[in-house]
């Protein structure tokens, strides 16, 4: 590659969020929600689920179960419980985005700096990573352990571009939820809306682009998105 390849390769980065873009997570947090509310004489109904996914399991609980008069701790229990029962799930069977590995290999190979952005515990987000990126290619991982404020908030992408020391506008997020895509805007970045289990055209219609999965990425059409 010559030097002025490597500078326009360089020149953008690439932040994944994991739940619905690296990992079809969908079934498996859905479950973990309603056997961990059950447990507790609660219901969680995917209306529920499906207007809170994406976002931290705190944030998750205050909205679902605000009458409950849950205590921060029989939030950090049920939390944790919930969590664990989902890194088991998906121990057991990995739901692997269609084209996730391939992608971060191309990316990589291409000196495209990479880095996740999640309102997931980092338990979770490693556990993931172990599947899709065993070589270690992503540069950083930001995790719900590194905020304060969850997404639309744009925090965890404005520390996942400093990470990879790039501006904002330099970095493309790869997004499921509609909360994310308003966290990338809200950050400076563009956005690719990934259409994974339990999402619609609609909800991420404020994408610059829409695919149903990784396999439809590479690294021109991310790079097309850079505002450069």
């Amino acid at each position: 590659m010559s030097d002025d390849s490597s500078r326009t390769m360089d020149s953008f980065g690439v932040i994944f969020d994991v739940d619905g873009v690296l990992v079809d997570s969908y079934q498996l947090h859905f479950d973990s929600w309603r056997v961990s509310a059950k447990r507790r004489g609660w219901e969680m109904t995917e209306e529920m689920f499906s207007s809170t996914f994406g976002q931290t399991s705190q944030t998750v609980i205050r909205k679902c179960w605000s009458d409950a008069n849950v205590t921060e701790q029989e939030m950090s229990e049920f939390d944790d419980e919930k969590e664990e029962l989902y890194r088991q799930m998906i121990l057991e069977s990995f739901p692997e985005m269609r084209g996730a590995k391939q992608l971060i290999c191309q990316l990589h190979d291409a000196g495209i700096p990479m880095a996740v952005g999640s309102s997931g515990p980092r338990p979770n987000i490693m556990t993931a990573l172990q599947f899709v990126d065993p070589n270690g290619h992503i540069r950083a991982v930001v995790s719900r352990e590194d905020i304060q404020r969850s997404k639309p908030d744009p925090q965890v992408f404005q520390i996942a571009a400093q990470r990879l020391e790039l501006p904002q506008p330099q970095c493309v997020v790869l997004e499921d939820a509609p909360v994310g895509v308003a966290a990338a805007h809200a950050a400076g970045s563009q956005c690719v809306g990934v259409l994974s289990t339990g999402r619609t055209r609609e909800e991420l219609s404020n994408a610059e682009l829409l695919v149903n999965d990784l396999s439809e990425l590479d690294v021109e059409k991310l790079q097309s998105l850079v505002s450069c």
